[in-house]
């Protein structure tokens, strides 16, 4: 035995040995991340930015800072991970052991990297996939071990990156509900920044998991090296960004630790959330057309198919309404012009009517009085004027006032011994626990198998985590909040392989949960319950950064009716429009220009939903008075230009705005659209023919001193 012990660790040594001063390339087309095992057995980050063209360029290159720092050693600053060993001895000391890679599908690489403790029986796999053309890493870990007893994980980043530059700043989303995603700038300097959130479910209410860091300096729309990261993970995460003493910052991206200390048996391995990232040297809108690229290509649900356009019933109806009612808005969905007819809150429960948000969860059958003759009328009454029919739901939630809670409350998150807290007079079911996934499953898969016409879930998630403990977990409850989002993952793993082509958009109270994991399972998510066409106009903007159009739900509402229908319906072109109006209240030139709106959309989608976004004009530019923004057609044959006067100063100067992404050798005819009816356009320029170059190097006159005032202008190659 003592023979076998020796020989297994000088396997182990020759294996470090020969791997030492070896480098590790993750590659994109333009973005470069070298790796190295340096002859001390460990692993360092020796280069992240523009991909480095000479490999003889390598051996020039600093051995850099460690690449997945661990607790208990010496360094003195954040570190990636840390686990309590049985013996409880909370340090761990990783050696590279051996990296591999392969080509696992046309365009994207994955590296692997198995570093593993000279002492303990603990291995760490760090994860690169490298997609080529869109310039994404997508990077993840796994840890497992072979100690007789659980090891206690207290910390688990998914990613740990490093910079070694004179200056950093980090522009972050923050708000609150109807204020979200509002971008600030501050620079890094000694000590910690975090964003982080521990709300569990609606997890992203005060913060979305996504950044901007600039390196150098403030970087902009098209200068600057900037890097964007965001978390794939439907919970509580932590982004750490700490400058230490050498001016040196390491970002740590992944699970937030709090109250999620994880046992980890024997054998089994501990995945991680994807996180994923870009650089451009370029500034932020190329690395936001990377993110675009990425997405709809390969991680958005139906991300290269086509969305639907609908009519919802919320803020014509609110919870009043019945058959009849849903019927007649029907056919505003059909004068509209629209795909779909969305069915909202309150049409379910019966001992517990749904009458307001104070009742009713968790019981899904149709309120009898208002629909006599279930959902399968309305589907009938959809299909007869040939648009589809969507529903609400809210499955992970439940009232206390329902007949689901009085049968299982045993399913509901809820502290033994205390009152109850309610957030919106519901609580949470308990989605660690199989039977609930089994239940909310269920809540998709009843309806689909009894109404198969079903052709749309607006999937709501309206409160955080409170109550925070698990009848199921029982001596595990810092396993909550993890498991719960893997139980949701599981649901939705089931309903999407069920119903392959089912879209379903991600709602909670707004943009209360948003990331790349969730939209896998969803075709589009909703920005905010804020439709201020104003307040949307940085709200939009500031997922634009991350997020293609077709995922950005926006609707055309009553909310600030100083603003023109126009003006309403433009702003919400520019994601994927819906209206939540009563056409009754319309008058007929505005229903005529809704509809000729609704055409122009549906005929623009390609450059809209597929095509390459430009940030013109930003919101926050100056006095927050313009902004527009320019959608290209990848063959450059097509683009659409919104622009927006918002608030102008009085004898403000208004400059013309250079266009972007065109094609300098094309001719281009340029003509302003969604007029409305019997109004001219007083766009210079309009329905003549420039080139290309002169578009984007002198430009088009396209803002007015006008408040409110919106164009729309489409530009076709000749």
């Amino acid at each position: 035995m003592r023979i076998k012990a020796i020989l297994s660790l000088c396997l182990f040594t020759l294996a470090t040995a020969v791997s030492a001063d070896e480098f590790i390339k993750i590659n994109t087309n333009q973005v470069g991340l070298v790796l190295r095992a340096a002859d001390n057995g460990r692993l360092y980050q020796s280069y992240l930015g523009k991909r480095l063209a000479n490999e003889s360029d390598l051996q020039h290159l600093p051995k850099g800072n460690e690449a997945y720092l661990t607790h208990g050693m010496e360094d003195y600053f954040e570190p990636a991970i840390e686990v309590h060993h049985n013996d409880a001895n909370p340090s761990l000391l990783l050696k590279y052991v051996s990296h591999t890679s392969k080509n696992v599908q046309p365009g994207v690489d994955e590296t692997v990297i198995t570093l593993q403790d000279d002492k303990y029986p603990v291995t760490v796999k760090l994860h690169y996939v490298a997609y080529a053309k869109e310039n994404i890493i997508k990077t993840f870990t796994e840890i497992s071990h072979q100690e007789k007893k659980p090891l206690k994980l207290e910390r688990y980043a998914s990613a740990m990156l490093h910079f070694s530059r004179p200056a950093y700043y980090l522009t972050e989303f923050s708000g609150d509900w109807i204020y979200e995603a509002t971008m600030s700038t501050t620079p890094l300097n000694f000590g910690k920044k975090v964003l982080d959130t521990k709300l569990g479910a609606r997890a992203n209410m005060f913060t979305p998991p996504m950044f901007i860091l600039s390196l150098d300096k403030e970087s902009s729309e098209n200068e600057g090296e900037v890097i964007l990261g965001t978390l794939g993970w439907t919970g509580n995460f932590r982004f750490t960004f700490e400058v230490d003493n050498k001016k040196d910052l390491r970002v740590i991206a992944g699970i937030n630790p709090y109250f999620s200390e994880y046992s980890l048996p024997k054998g089994e391995t501990f995945r991680t959330p994807d996180f994923y990232f870009t650089y451009s040297d370029c500034g932020r809108g190329q690395a936001s057309r990377n993110f675009h690229d990425w997405a709809r290509k390969y991680q958005l649900k139906d991300g290269q198919e086509d969305r639907m356009t609908l009519l919802n019933n919320w803020e014509a109806t609110y919870f009043d309404f019945n058959e009849d009612k849903l019927v007649e808005l029907m056919g505003d969905a059909v004068k509209l012009g629209v795909d779909m007819f969305l069915l909202d809150d309150g049409w379910f429960g019966n001992k517990y009517e749904r009458h307001s948000d104070t009742q009713g969860l968790g019981d899904w059958d149709e309120t009898q009085h208002k629909l006599p003759h279930g959902i399968q009328k309305l589907v009938d009454e959809a299909a007869k004027r040939n648009i589809k029919f969507g529903i609400w739901i809210e499955p992970e939630m439940v009232s206390p006032k329902s007949e689901l809670y009085e049968k299982h409350k045993d399913w509901v998150i809820h502290l033994p011994n205390r009152d109850e807290y309610y957030f919106r007079n519901q609580m949470v079911l308990d989605l660690s626990n199989p039977e609930v996934q089994d239940f909310v499953f269920g809540v998709v898969d009843g309806l689909m198998t009894k109404y198969p016409g079903i052709a749309y879930f607006k999937w709501d998630c309206n409160s955080p985590i409170t109550n925070i403990y698990s009848p199921y977990l029982k001596d595990k409850q810092t396993h909550l909040y993890v498991d719960y989002v893997r139980g949701l993952y599981k649901v939705l793993d089931r309903i999407k392989a069920k119903y392959p082509k089912l879209p379903m958009m991600l709602c909670s109270g707004g943009s209360g949960r948003i990331d790349y994991e969730a939209l896998q399972y969803f075709t589009e998510f909703w920005a905010s319950d804020n439709t201020d066409p104003i307040q949307r106009l940085f709200i939009q903007y500031g997922y634009s950064f991350f997020y293609p159009a077709k995922s950005m739900s926006a609707h055309v509402t009553t909310w600030n009716k100083n603003a023109s229908i126009k003006f309403r319906t433009d702003v919400a072109m520019m994601g994927k429009l819906g209206f939540d109006i009563k056409l009754s209240d319309m008058s007929g030139d505005d229903l005529t220009y809704c509809q000729g709106a609704v055409k122009n959309y549906k005929r623009l989608r390609p450059a809209i939903m597929e095509g390459d976004l430009y940030r013109l004009v930003s919101p926050y530019d100056g006095t927050r008075s313009h902004a527009a923004n320019q959608f290209v057609s990848k063959d450059k044959n097509k683009a659409v230009v919104f622009a927006f006067d918002v608030y102008p100063g009085y004898g403000e100067k208004i400059l013309p705005v250079r266009l972007e992404g065109l094609d300098a050798g094309k001719q281009y005819r340029v003509k302003e659209i969604n007029l409305m009816p019997n109004q001219g356009s007083s766009l210079e320029g309009n329905d003549r023919v420039f080139s290309g170059d002169y578009l984007m190097k002198v430009g088009l006159n396209l803002l007015t001193g006008n408040k409110l005032y919106s164009r729309v202008v489409e530009i076709t190659a000749e």
